[in-house]
Order: structure tokens, then sequence, then C-alpha cells
């Protein structure tokens, strides 16, 4: 059973795309001097888990609520992950842009337009990141930490499953607050959605039609009556939190559903539960074991 498991894992993460296949032409042919820019807190903690080099390294994301990693934090800070500085970038003139692949839509044509070859890294999923580690490790010479990073996943994987796999699935609604009063359902196409999958939950809205998140009515959300509330924020956690609480507290319908009534509604961390998939997928799927089985 344990050997069938960790051949579908490997399997599904070497069926995944790494989305935005890098133009290699407009890189250099030393990948050990390949110099990059990342976009993203994420992508520079995949960086480093590659140990690719400081020098290498040239752009990083502006962030005030995550830490970049330290040995970059040298290197020049490009803006935002959602609006990082074309100006700069062109500037910099990286071999490479890496971004996670939410933000192709909003990406892609600037990076083109300044001539800099990019990739678009899929951090929606535990198993997408993990794929994106296994192709940035052909491309920077580092296929063998890659290699060794991917069987750390399946092994973890394949242990966590096997503790409950014979259990019963309980059904779950996560919500997404966003800063500013408002929600939407994150669903099995998000990396939130994705690790409570992985920790055998079943999701109220299942993958969305392949939208990570979608916009439902409360009513909607009754009818389903899920066994279990999450409940996450995009940014700006205490601001969102306060919020949730206040929505919770006011409107009256929420008082309907059992897991307001059983006591099963959770405020989730979003160090661990965010946007992007990221090292701390263990400890989140920790965290989620105690709230779907009541191992805490």
């Amino acid at each position: 059973m344990l050997k069938k498991l960790k051949s579908s894992l490997l399997a599904l993460i070497l069926t995944l795309s790494f989305v935005g296949c890098v133009d290699q032409s407009g890189a250099s042919n030393n990948n050990d001097k390949l110099t990059i820019a990342a976009t993203s807190v994420a992508v520079t903690e995949i960086l480093e888990a590659l140990e690719i080099s400081a020098d290498q390294v040239i752009g990083i994301p502006t962030t005030e609520a995550y830490s970049v990693p330290k040995k970059y934090q040298n290197a020049t800070e490009l803006g935002t992950a959602m609006a990082p500085d074309m100006e700069t970038l062109s500037t910099l003139k990286p071999d490479l842009i890496l971004s996670p692949n939410s933000l192709e839509g909003d990406l892609a044509a600037k990076y083109e337009k300044i001539g800099i070859s990019s990739s678009f890294l899929n951090l929606k999923s535990v198993s997408g990141m993990f794929k994106s580690i296994e192709e940035l490790g052909k491309l920077s010479d580092k296929e063998d930490k890659a290699a060794k990073l991917v069987n750390e996943f399946v092994d973890y994987m394949v242990a966590f499953r096997e503790k409950y796999q014979n259990r019963t699935s309980p059904r779950v609604l996560i919500l997404m607050g966003l800063p500013g009063g408002s929600y939407v359902v994150a669903t099995e196409s998000s990396y939130v959605g994705d690790l409570v999958r992985l920790a055998g939950g079943t999701n109220i809205y299942g993958n969305g039609d392949g939208q990570d998140f979608v916009n439902v009515n409360v009513e909607d959300i009754l009818q389903q009556n899920p066994d279990i509330i999450l409940r996450t924020s995009h940014a700006l956690p205490e601001e969102v939190m306060e919020y949730f609480k206040k929505e919770f507290q006011e409107n009256a319908i929420w008082s309907q559903f059992s897991a307001v009534q059983n006591g099963r509604v959770y405020d989730l961390d979003n160090n661990y539960f965010g946007m992007s998939a990221n090292f701390n997928y263990q400890k989140g799927l920790e965290n989620l074991e105690g709230i779907l089985y009541g191992t805490n």
C-alpha cells in the first residue's frame, strides 16, 4: 500500500506542468551563472532550498509582511509581487524572471514587452511547487538537490496519509478573507484548498472548475452545510480576522450552520495557509490534522 501511494505521488509530480516554459535563448548558457529576479517571497524560498547562490539572485520582492531569505536580502528590490517595477527589471536585465503562476495573466505580457525571459511557477498546490523545484533544478544544475527535496515531500506525504486513509472525510468550507471587509470561497484549486485535500478533507465546492476562488452567497453555502468552516486571510490577518468575527456575530444566518453550532469554526494562520505553496506545508498539514480529526 505504501509503495503504491508513493508511486502515485511521484507520478502526479511528473505529470504537472511547469507553467510558462523558460526561453533559454535569452538566458546564460552557463547555468551556474544564470541571474534571476524572483518576484515573490515563496519563489526566493525555493531558490534558497535549491542552494542557488546569492550572486545569482539579483532581484527580490519588496515586502513587509514576510521575510526574504537572509542570503538574498542585499539584492535589488523589485516592488510587490503583484506589481513588480518594470523599469527596475529593465535596468537589472536578469537572465530570467520567476513569478507565481497566479499572476501570469497580469505579468506575462509586461515581461515580454521589456524583452526578458520569464517563467511562472505553479504555487497553487504542493505538488505543483515540487514540480517547479524539479524543473528549476534542471535549469540551474541543481538536479540532485531538487530530487532530494521531492523525495522528502513524497516520503512525508506517504507517512501522513497512511495515518488517516481509513478515516471519514469531513466536509469543509474555506473562507479566504480580503482586506476591506469581504471574502471569497477557496476551492481545491487554491493552495489552502490543496492543503485541506491533502489532509483528507472534502471541499464542499470541489475544484471550482479550475478556479482557485469563487464568489458564493451565504445562502448557497448554508445549503451545503459543511461540517467544518476554516477562515484564513490573503493579507492583513488581524484586520481580516476582526472582520470575520464581526460578520459571524452580526449576520444571523451563520448561526444556522452546523459547524457554528458545534464549535467547528477555525481561524488559520496565514503564514501556513496563504496564497502560495511554500515549505511550511508540513506545519499546515499538522494544524489541519488536529482540526479535521481532533488529534490535538
